[in-house]
């Protein structure tokens, strides 16, 4: 047997680097295509050497386009890759434009393919996230769910029973195997100058918030009141997208209280998650890191593909108006955290590798 792991974004390397370690752990052949769709190939290259991985085995370098130039650079590009390497099952994960392109050239060379973290649904088709993890879904031979309500929504739409198989979420064990990696390193708080759980962690960066000049400068006022009413600093990582953005129409967080810094890679940023008094985001995976590690959570969007995280109490939606974002911080602020997970055991990357070892 022989597996092609593709990925193209750091979240991706992340939720797969329990999947490649327990490959490796069992002797399995298996190589790494690298998209190269999230930033560049040598910046991840350092992010993967610090997880303790191994280096991909190709890369196609296809960097920033738009949505169709870049899938069909990448659909392209798997395509030649795969016909060279004639891997047994093709892994993908999530809903990104490298998700959706390697899981078309995978089916259209009859190659199976296994998706890890399916039936994941905002109902907002207005995501392209959304329209790739909805196609993914419904062309994959495997689908590995994190929990029963995926499960159920993708019985709803119509997929057969036996290709679903609820694992749990690859992030548990992705949390828990890199935050002890992490704990090894300089501490990222020291260096920024705050305390330990009196501050709180913001992550915005996604394209209907940070695209829209409206739309971005409320977020930003939101936090600046949230973080005056709290008086706690915020910490705030800028992608390059969002720091793009801001430039662009002149976006300038006025207050001392939010501490601008450049991205930090993922042993870093675990260590600002774990720590955080409380997180407000709009990134998914964040979202699910922030239940995990019993750290409140406001989202920034109107809707969420995490809805378990608003049930078990660990999150809510706050939306991007200032004084909601207000009110929803203070009310998570008061929140108990001692919520159940609902994402697993940690142990999703052990089961998916048995159902893959098992329809071999």
């Amino acid at each position: 047997m022989k597996i092609a792991v593709i990925l193209g974004t750091r979240p991706e390397i992340i939720k797969m680097s329990p999947v490649i370690r327990e490959l490796g752990k069992r002797q399995i052949e298996f190589f790494i295509l690298h998209t190269g769709q999230h930033y560049s190939y040598n910046l991840d290259r350092v992010f993967i050497e610090q997880l303790n991985l191994p280096p991909a085995r190709h890369n196609l370098e296809v960097g920033s386009a738009s949505h169709a130039e870049q899938t069909g650079k990448i659909l392209a590009g798997v395509e030649k890759v795969l016909q060279q390497e004639c891997p047994d099952i093709v892994l993908v994960e999530g809903d990104t434009n490298s998700t959706l392109a390697a899981a078309l050239a995978s089916v259209k060379l009859n190659i199976r393919v296994g998706h890890i973290e399916a039936g994941l649904r905002s109902y907002d088709r207005t995501m392209p996230e959304e329209i790739n993890r909805v196609l993914v879904d419904h062309c994959a031979d495997f689908l590995f769910i994190p929990t029963e309500k995926s499960k159920a929504i993708l019985r709803k739409e119509g997929i057969d029973e036996d290709k679903l198989y609820v694992t749990g979420n690859t992030v548990v064990d992705a949390v828990k195997q890199n935050l002890k990696i992490s704990k090894s390193k300089v501490s990222v708080i020291d260096k920024l100058g705050v305390q330990y759980k009196k501050y709180l962690l913001m992550t915005i960066h996604r394209q209907e918030n940070v695209d829209y000049r409206a739309r971005f400068a409320s977020i930003l006022e939101g936090v600046i009141k949230t973080s005056t009413t709290l008086d706690l600093p915020v910490i705030y990582p800028v992608h390059p997208r969002a720091r793009k953005m801001m430039t662009e129409f002149r976006l300038r967080p006025r207050s001392r209280q939010i501490i601008l810094t450049e991205p930090v890679d993922f042993l870093e940023f675990l260590q600002l998650e774990s720590n955080a008094r409380m997180i407000l985001t709009d990134s998914g995976g964040v979202q699910e890191e922030a239940c995990i590690l019993g750290v409140p959570c406001v989202t920034l969007r109107d809707n969420t593909e995490r809805p378990e995280t608003i049930d078990v109490g660990a999150n809510t939606l706050a939306g991007t108006v200032p004084d909601k974002i207000v009110e929803c911080s203070k009310i998570m602020m008061e929140r108990e955290t001692g919520w159940n997970n609902p994402f697993g055991d940690g142990k999703a990357a052990v089961r998916i590798i048995d159902i893959v070892e098992g329809k071999a």
